[in-house]
C-alpha cells in the first residue's frame, strides 16, 4: 500500500535557526497533528511507516528537522526524495525571518546562535543562510515570521494545512505592504501595485488613519480609478483560479503593495478579501506594514 493510498499526510518543519520552529510545531500539535521534533532524517521513512501500521490510523504528521550541516542536509534532501517517489503526501514547510529580528530574538532570549556561539549572532545568521539556501528552493511553503506573534502564526498554520472541505481547494492568501519598507514579501505568486490611486496621507484628516477606517476606504472607493481596477482585478482572478486549480495549485498569495503599507494596500486588500468572503472561498488576510511607524 503507498503513502498516497494510506493518506498519510506528512509535513516537515525546517528553516532558520529563531524563525520559530518550535512555535510552529506546538501551532500543528493543537490542530491534532501527530508532532515529532528533531527527529533524525534516516528514521523519516521508519516513523512514516509506522504511521501507516498504527491502530489509531495516524494519518497527519509534523516534523521538525534542524539542519545546519551540509552532510545532515544532503541525508535529509535524499531521504526527501524518496519518500515522494514512493508516494507519500510529504510537505516541506520552511520558516525565515529578517536578519535584524532573528538578531533580537536572539538578544531577547539572552542565547547565542548555534552556529556562533563564541561570535556575533549575524555570523550565525549568515552562516545558516548558506548551509539551508538549497533547503529553501526545495520548500512547498515559505512563512515568513517576521512580523507574527504566536497567534497570528498559528491562524496561519491553520489556513493552509487544517483539512476541512474548503481547503481541498486553493488556498487565498492576501497581503498588504509598504515598497518604502524593503524586501516584497518573500511567497507572492502574484503582485498589484496599487500607487497609481490617489494617496491618502496627503490628506491631513485621513493621514492617521488607515485602510481599516471607513473614512480611509470611502476615499480610496470613490476614485473612479478604483472602480475599474477592481472590477478588472475580479475578472482576472475569476479566470485565473480555476487554472490554478486544474493544475493542481493548492496554494496562492497576491500581494498588494503602495508606498507606506498602511492606505491603499490595506484597503484594497480588505474589498478584495470581502468580495472572495462573498463567493464563498477560503481566504487568508494579512497587512505586513500596517503599525510601522514610519513617514511616507
Amino acid at each position: 500500500m503507498s503513502g498516497k493510498e494510506k493518506g498519510v499526510r506528512l509535513v516537515i518543519i525546517s528553516g532558520l535557526s529563531g524563525s520559530g520552529k518550535s512555535c510552529a510545531i506546538k501551532c500543528f500539535e493543537d490542530l491534532g497533528f501527530f508532532c515529532i521534533d528533531n527527529l533524525p532524517p534516516q528514521l523519516l521513512p521508519k516513523f512514516v511507516g509506522l504511521c501507516r501500521q498504527s491502530r489509531n490510523e495516524i494519518s497527519r504528521a509534523a516534523i521538525g528537522i534542524d539542519i545546519r550541516e551540509r552532510a545532515f542536509l544532503r541525508e535529509f534532501l535524499s531521504v526527501f526524495d524518496r519518500l515522494i517517489e514512493e508516494g507519500y503526501q510529504v510537505e516541506l514547510l520552511f520558516l525565515e525571518a529578517r536578519d535584524e529580528i532573528i538578531q533580537r530574538r536572539f538578544s531577547e532570549t539572552r542565547r547565542p546562535h548555534p552556529l556562533a556561539k563564541e561570535g556575533p549572532v549575524v555570523d550565525g545568521i549568515n552562516q545558516e543562510w548558506d548551509t539551508l539556501r538549497e533547503l529553501r528552493k526545495r520548500a512547498n511553503r515559505i512563512i515568513d515570521t517576521s512580523d507574527f506573534h504566536v497567534h497570528k502564526l498559528k491562524e496561519l498554520i491553520s489556513h493552509y494545512y487544517l483539512e476541512t472541505a474548503a481547503s481541498r481547494h486553493l488556498n487565498l492568501s492576501l497581503t498588504s505592504f509598504g515598497y518604502k519598507h524593503g524586501m516584497l514579501p518573500y511567497d507572492l505568486d502574484l503582485l498589484f501595485d496599487v500607487r497609481f490611486l490617489s494617496n491618502p496621507f496627503l490628506i491631513d484628516d485621513l493621514r492617521p488613519l488607515s485602510g481599516n477606517d471607513q473614512a480611509v476606504q470611502d476615499y480610496v472607493k470613490a476614485l473612479p480609478e478604483t472602480g475599474l481596477f477592481l472590477e478588472k482585478l475580479y475578472d482576472f482572478l475569476d479566470f485565473l483560479f480555476p487554472l490554478y486549480e486544474k493544475e493542481g495549485k493548492s496554494y496562492l498569495t497576491i500581494g498588494i503593495g503602495c508606498t507606506g503599507g498602511r492606505h491603499r494596500s490595506v484597503t484594497i486588500v480588505n474589498l478584495l478579501w470581502e468580495h472572495l468572503q462573498e463567493r464563498g472561498i477560503l481566504v487568508h488576510r494579512q497587512h505586513r506594514d500596517l503599525d510601522v511607524n514610519t513617514r511616507v
